[in-house]
């Protein structure tokens, strides 16, 4: 039997009035909702984010934007000389050098290369937010893909959020066939699918098929949009 969407708050009638989830009722005088859609590794993240853009959201890809920023020179420049020219071999940067070079270095290179990107991808945000609010016919929402949605503390500039979790076996599963393994995870910092799933307005079980998924996000689009 198909998943419903569920609100996380301990009763559908009383959504979360902690800040990590509007009230639906407010969503519903918000022309166009502005979502963050957020998962653990393996969970199926871009394939919900694709589902939604089907059934009618505009959609944006966080790490799209960063994958972008990479290729201007002004970030380009400043991963070279902060790490040296092996983070871009032939002059492309390396996400995966770039990324084990923060990590290795700890809490202060971590905090200078989020320091770097976060504002370029809130400026990112920004406007596309506002391209996708002027669209006639208006989309049913906006929604961003943010994998350290909570992490970050971004919640707050949501209308609404979006946990997507799957049993633990599958995403392991689905790590793998990425080369990516569920310990990459932990390492980098990533609270866990119990822990996203807690403070998200919506959780979406994403164990089934793919037309099980996009059920239940349907469901969500109908509750955020009139």
């Amino acid at each position: 039997m198909p998943s419903s969407p569920t609100r996380s708050s301990p009763s559908a009638s009383k959504p979360k009035t902690d800040g990590s989830g509007p009230v639906l009722a407010d969503l519903r005088s918000v022309a166009v909702p502005f979502v963050g859609l957020t998962g653990g590794m393996g969970a199926g993240k871009s394939t919900a984010l694709k589902a939604l853009e089907d059934l009618g959201a505009q959609v944006l890809s966080t790490d799209a934007v960063v994958h972008g920023l990479y290729g201007e020179s002004r970030v380009k420049d400043a991963v070279i000389e902060r790490w040296g020219a092996e983070v871009a071999p032939a002059g492309v940067v390396d996400r995966a050098v770039v990324a084990a070079k923060a990590f290795a270095g700890g809490e202060q290179e971590r905090k200078w290369l989020e320091g770097l990107l976060w504002p370029l991808v809130g400026e990112r945000m920004a406007a596309w937010l506002e391209h996708a609010r002027a669209l006639r016919p208006a989309p049913r929402a906006a929604i961003v893909e943010v994998p350290l949605l909570f992490e970050a503390g971004m919640e707050s500039g949501f209308d609404a959020t979006i946990a997507v979790i799957a049993q633990e076996d599958t995403r392991r599963a689905r790590a793998a066939t990425r080369g990516h393994a569920l310990a990459e995870e932990r390492a980098s910092r990533q609270l866990s699918q119990e822990e996203k799933a807690a403070r998200a307005s919506f959780v979406i079980r994403n164990d089934g098929s793919v037309a099980d998924l996009r059920r239940q996000l349907a469901d969500v689009l109908a509750k955020l949009s009139p």
